[in-house]
């Protein structure tokens, strides 16, 4: 299937990259300024900014209550933006998509960014958050069945490490992990996945801009051999908790996170994957206002299963 048309109308308008190094600093801010005020937002029943206490240092974060109920399934969510950019404003939409969709009360994490942050700072948050959801799991009303995870692109990287990591550590509660156009593989060789040359230019995200957009975070001590910064890389996929992975068809990272389904489903963990079609990397974050790629958050509510929270409550 083509790229869809109001995709192909805005890549349409993006200017063609001219190999000019990146700056940090200037794409934050272009990201923040597109940021739409709050009460132009989906409205739930409580936003509320806090600050989680962890094993390596307090770690903001923002909590996304969709409706007032007595108990709630937990989901954290770590966003993407290549380990250098994305912040709790410019996913904010995402994560209410989530809450309103699932029912459950999901937790944005603020995690820390390369450059600034060497590895493994980010993955560290992300964890400690995790770990943080369930000892605060009274506070926070968890109804003591599901505590999900999921990111989209370099955040479903996180999500994907932050499973592996917590299986590790004997620490399973962890029950699901959802993984949106996860950036799995940071060896970013063209011959490793068809889908780096089949969808290297003019769908937003190139082939040609994969080292040098994650090369902060490659650069601050993250090495792609570690099955922690390439999940797909762990020899042993046994053991870790079920998985939703969403790809789409006209990304260079498609092959990777298919890849990653087939071999935990050959691991014995049960995986979904699903391609979505006429659909480009980040279109989660960029298009879900599309109601074809809506349905993706009515998909990870699925896959977690309603029940966690009861109708009613005002908006914020």
């Amino acid at each position: 299937m083509t790229i869809h048309p109001e995709i192909a109308k805005i890549l349409s308008t993006l200017p063609a990259p001219d190999g000019s190094p990146l700056n940090p600093e200037a794409m934050r801010a272009g990201e923040a300024a597109q940021v739409p005020p709050v009460e132009d937002r989906l409205p739930l029943h409580l936003v509320e900014d806090a600050t989680a206490v962890t094993a390596t240092g307090e770690v903001p974060v923002r909590i996304y209550t969709p409706v007032e109920a007595d108990a709630y399934g937990l989901l954290v969510y770590f966003h993407g933006g290549a380990f250098f950019l994305g912040s709790l404003d410019t996913h904010d939409h995402v994560a209410r998509s989530l809450a309103k969709e699932t029912s459950h009360r999901v937790i944005s994490v603020d995690y820390r960014l390369a450059p600034e942050a060497a590895f493994p700072a980010g993955l560290e948050d992300c964890y400690g958050v995790v770990r943080w959801a369930a000892e605060q799991g009274e506070t926070l009303k968890w109804d003591g069945k599901n505590l999900a995870v999921a990111g989209d692109s370099s955040g479903g990287n996180f999500a994907a490490a932050v499973t592996a990591k917590a299986h590790d550590a004997g620490f399973d509660a962890i029950t699901h992990q959802i993984l949106f156009y996860p950036s799995l593989d940071l060896d970013f060789d063209v011959d490793r996945y068809q889908s780096l040359r089949e969808n290297a230019e003019g769908y937003g995200l190139e082939t040609a801009g994969l080292l040098p957009f994650n090369s902060f975070y490659l650069d601050s001590g993250a090495d792609p051999a570690d099955a922690l910064v390439s999940p797909i890389k762990r020899q042993d996929l046994s053991g870790l908790p079920p998985a939703l992975i969403v790809t789409a068809e006209h990304d260079p990272l498609r092959d990777e996170g298919e890849l990653y389904g087939r071999r935990l489903t050959d691991a014995g963990v049960e995986a979904s994957v699903r391609r979505y079609a006429g659909a480009n990397h980040g279109f989660v974050q960029n298009f879900s206002w599309i109601p074809e790629f809506y349905d993706v958050f009515e998909e990870a509510a699925g896959f977690l299963g309603r029940g966690a929270g009861t109708s009613g409550g005002a908006g914020q």
